[in-house]
């Protein structure tokens, strides 16, 4: 993981940020694990050039 931190704030309706903690939870995952593998993979798959290779490197051995 990074060494710092950026706060991203997404806005959803109450009862599907319900559902998706509960199935994060359910997988033995935070809401912040999966957004932050969501986003990864977003970038790594739309605009690798910008995913720094230490991520790239970490991203690799975590699947």
């Amino acid at each position: 993981m990074e060494n710092k931190t950026a706060r991203l704030t997404v806005l959803i309706d109450p009862a599907r940020k319900a559902a998706f903690e509960k199935l994060c939870y359910s997988q033995d995952m935070t809401p912040s694990q999966v957004m932050r593998r969501l986003v990864r993979e977003f970038m790594e798959q739309h605009a690798p050039a910008a995913v720094p290779a230490a991520t790239r490197k970490s991203a690799a051995r975590k699947r």
